[in-house]
């Protein structure tokens, strides 16, 4: 018979780390954060704060596991991508395997305007792992609106960066970055690749960061943007102070909270694939939207579970999200998916 472990045990190495302690770790087992965006940075420091003993994490992600994935998202496995089962569904049920003291919260979601205060409401810190401009700054927007500390992170090729946010007291997103550059002009993981420690460095730096601010050690956080160099071993801090006209914390403005620049329609750079927000008053309810996807592709072609609905059609592969949130795979066209979408569901 294995016997149960100790959990006293658990954190021992970790509460020996004198910066921290026991009341640091007795600090982290109360804390809450929201990682929006469980891919590659996400699921990472998904694992690394729920081993570290994080009492309560809110996983917000509106994709699923593919198997091009697994080359760097550690945390998920071949029967995920072969399943396509939801990154936040399938990275609760692996925290839940290593860590049964955290309480871990599943939404599949985007995090948009008309949801961001509910998502990342009642939680001590935010963490980045998104992969897109628009949800960070929206992210930025809320944080410094609510004076909730986030940690920016992001990684391509080899590089990335790291930038903690305490609102009030440091440099925010809009201090480093006033506007957001034009979708053409930023490569992606899928279009310039990543390579996987690299991914590695940035998440646990992240994490890191995370964890002397949940631990009450936020004076300890780097005041700096972290920039990484995996492939030429470089790492270095640059100096960002803040900027008295920065528009979100020196002008209190906040455009992207109050949805004056959401877009009903989006194009999923560097994945070929347009994304559609429909509403949920688009479907009676959701079993609506698989009976209209098989009248279209017939039974055999349709793909269901508890979270989406998917059919390949035409040559291209329509995923239907409760809530409405539509994704049409095999083009970067919205007129097209738009057109696409209309025929098959009428909307």
């Amino acid at each position: 018979m294995v016997s149960e472990p100790n959990t006293t045990d658990r954190y021992i190495r970790q509460e020996r780390f004198a910066p921290l302690g026991e009341t640091g770790q007795t600090r982290l087992r109360s804390a809450s954060a929201a990682i929006v965006g469980c891919g590659a940075l996400g699921s990472m420091i998904a694992e690394r704060l729920g081993r570290a003993g994080v009492g309560r994490l809110r996983l917000i992600d509106r994709d699923w596991v593919e198997l091009s994935n697994l080359q760097r998202q550690t945390l998920y496995t071949q029967v995920d991508a072969s399943e396509a089962v939801p990154k936040a569904v399938a990275a609760s049920q692996h925290l839940a395997a290593i860590n049964s003291d955290v309480a871990v919260q599943p939404i599949v979601a985007d995090l948009i305007y008309e949801n961001v205060r509910s998502l990342l409401s009642e939680v001590d810190l935010v963490i980045d792992g998104t992969d897109n401009f628009p949800t960070r700054f929206l992210i930025n927007d809320f944080a410094v609106q609510t004076s909730t500390p986030w940690v920016h992170g992001g990684c391509l090729g080899a590089s990335g960066q790291v930038l903690s946010i305490v609102p009030g007291a440091t440099a925010c997103l809009r201090c480093l970055i006033p506007e957001p550059p034009p979708p053409s002009a930023v490569e992606t993981c899928d279009s310039a690749g990543v390579l996987g420690p690299a991914v590695g460095l940035v998440a646990c730096w992240q994490a890191a960061e995370a964890l002397k601010i949940l631990s009450g050690n936020a004076e300890a956080i780097c005041d700096g943007l972290i920039v990484i160099d995996s492939w030429q071993t470089q790492m270095r801090v640059v100096q960002l102070p803040r900027d008295p006209n920065c528009p979100c914390c020196g002008k209190h403005e906040f455009p992207y909270l109050n949805g004056m620049l959401h877009q009903e329609s989006t194009v999923l750079c560097g994945k070929n694939a347009v994304q559609i927000l429909l509403g949920s008053e688009a479907f009676t309810n959701f079993s609506d939207a698989e009976v209209r996807l098989t009248r279209v592709a017939g039974q055999a072609a349709v793909q269901a579970n508890p979270y989406f609905v998917r059919a390949g059609i035409d040559g291209f592969t329509i995923t239907i999200f409760r809530g409405g949130r539509t994704v049409v795979e095999g083009t970067e066209d919205v007129t097209i998916a738009r057109s696409l979408v209309a025929k098959t569901l009428g909307s």
